[in-house]
């Protein structure tokens, strides 16, 4: 499993502890977010682009990181694809990854030929260079679903190009696949990002400064964002839901935040470039925890507890067993952020003086938060709900000479 899918289920131990620590949830974050969303247009794709959505997303993410830097002209996780489908030993399989091979042979030569992270040069290309280019990144991008999941990657058209007819299937009858509303939706999402606030940001860096699909040094969870670039750390987002922002958005950069353990990317700022509105939106870190009401405000001491959690327990999955789920449970229970005399019950932070009584919370907000939370069981005072427990165990059934003894009284 990884980052996402953990993220996106509310019963791993991952997303209770990040619902636990960030005190506030993403409203105040996402109120931030529409203030500054200035767009007027979305692009929304074409009819042929249909099931496709996802890999078209992949497609623009990776054209954008190229445009920042050309370090990995070949995405990583789709030469890994690309060696697995040659594992299998049929036929298809070896031209899949002989034609493969011939792919990122080509996307290399191609991506350094254009210059694409040369900031003399413009971030787009000429009309029939970018969909060239475009082609290649799509099936790139089939390849890189089978590097997470082989059942998704027997559904592409990849695979079933190949499987239909292995002789038939080369290098230019695998770019011919992608439709062309495809094609078209991705180039015009790239021109899109060459007019507005991703080709300043460009504009002002050095490719030397740019990590393309910064990973993080952990085996306890798989996690990759799109790109850390002078100390900002971007997620792309091809939704067409643009106005507004998910919570597994968020949650996935405070992730992508916590796994950098060792600063190796000297992250000061967090924020997401959506794609089909042309939108960058980004926060400095301590703005970022502010908004979400992170009990830990000192990131190390943030980073410190995710750690411990990963060490600790499968984040990322739900507990099937008790033993399991308890053991969860406590490592929960033991995480969980306190209050010390004069702080906030909710966000850990100082209340303000009071010639009162001491106040128990920072502010109304948080006040109105603290019965949330605590139906939630992130809270004294109610459910212990760190983690569901385990359903009860159903009684025993009688066994058929029971059930005829019974029929027979009656």
């Amino acid at each position: 499993m990884s980052l996402t899918s953990g993220i996106h289920c509310p019963r791993t131990p991952l997303r209770r502890f990040l619902d636990r620590e960030l005190s506030a949830g993403a409203r105040p974050l996402r109120k931030s977010f529409r203030a500054r969303d200035q767009s007027d247009q979305i692009l929304l794709p074409g009819p042929g682009v249909g099931t496709e959505a996802g890999n078209v997303g992949t497609a623009i993410d990776y054209r954008l990181r190229l445009a920042f830097t050309a370090a990995e002209p070949v995405d990583h996780v789709a030469r890994a694809g690309i060696l697995l489908t040659g594992t299998r030993g049929s036929h298809p399989s070896q031209r899949m990854r002989a034609v493969g091979e011939e792919l990122a042979a080509r996307l290399e030569e191609t991506v350094l030929g254009l210059q694409l992270d040369n900031r003399e040069l413009p971030m787009d290309r000429a009309q029939d260079e970018e969909e060239d280019l475009a082609r290649m990144l799509i099936a790139a991008a089939w390849y890189q679903v089978n590097y997470r999941t082989s059942i998704g990657f027997a559904f592409t058209p990849l695979a079933g190009a190949a499987w239909e007819d292995p002789s038939a299937f080369t290098l230019e009858r695998l770019l011919q696949l992608p439709h062309r509303d495809m094609v078209a939706d991705v180039v015009a999402q790239l021109y899109k990002a060459a007019t507005g606030p991703l080709e300043a940001l460009r504009a002002r860096t050095r490719p030397e400064d740019c990590t393309p699909g910064p990973t993080f040094p952990t085996d306890r969870i798989t996690a990759d964002a799109d790109l850390a670039v002078d100390g900002i750390l971007l997620d792309f987002k091809s939704t067409r839901h643009t106005r507004t922002l998910r919570q597994a958005e968020a949650w996935q950069l405070i992730g992508y935040l916590l796994l950098d353990a060792e600063d190796q990317y000297r992250i000061d700022t967090v924020g997401l470039y959506l794609s089909r509105s042309g939108t960058l939106a980004s926060w400095p870190v301590e703005e970022y925890l502010e908004l979400l009401g992170a009990c830990r405000r000192d990131i190390g001491v943030f980073r410190a507890a995710f750690a411990e959690l990963l060490e600790g327990c499968t984040a990322d999955a739900e507990p099937r067993e008790k033993e399991e789920a308890d053991r969860v449970r406590r490592l929960l229970q033991r995480l969980t952020p306190v209050a010390a005399p004069g702080h906030c019950q909710v966000c850990t932070q100082r209340c303000p003086d009071s010639n009162h009584k001491p106040r128990e919370f920072c502010s109304t907000w948080c006040r109105g938060r603290a019965q949330v939370l605590r139906n939630k069981g992130l809270l004294p005072g109610g459910p212990d709900l760190l983690l569901p427990r385990p359903l009860k165990k159903p009684p025993d059934l009688p066994d058929d000479a029971e059930i005829v003894g019974l029929t027979a009284r009656v």
